[in-house]
């Protein structure tokens, strides 16, 4: 799981272009959004882009989004759980 947890740290860094920002500065139990990332709709449109690409995971709906997108271990979890 941990491996998963960094793999996806540096895939969010590259796909929404976090300049700046390392692997070690995304707490992984930490909201990624209303967080210091600075993440917005616009980021998670990307994140679920990055999702269906890398691991073949799709959204369906917002709700379930919100749920999956609140930290980086949710999005792990959820994949692990999906794949």
């Amino acid at each position: 799981m941990q491996d998963l947890i960094n793999n996806l740290k540096t895939q969010l860094i590259e796909q929404l272009n976090l300049e700046d920002i390392t692997p070690e500065d995304i707490k992984e139990n930490e909201p990624l959004f209303d967080s210091d990332l600075g993440l917005d709709s616009i980021d998670a449109l990307e994140i679920i882009v990055l999702l269906e690409r890398e691991y073949g995971i799709k959204i369906q709906n917002q709700e379930d989004g919100k749920k999956i997108f609140h930290s980086v271990t949710s999005i792990a979890e959820h994949i692990k759980a999906n794949s």
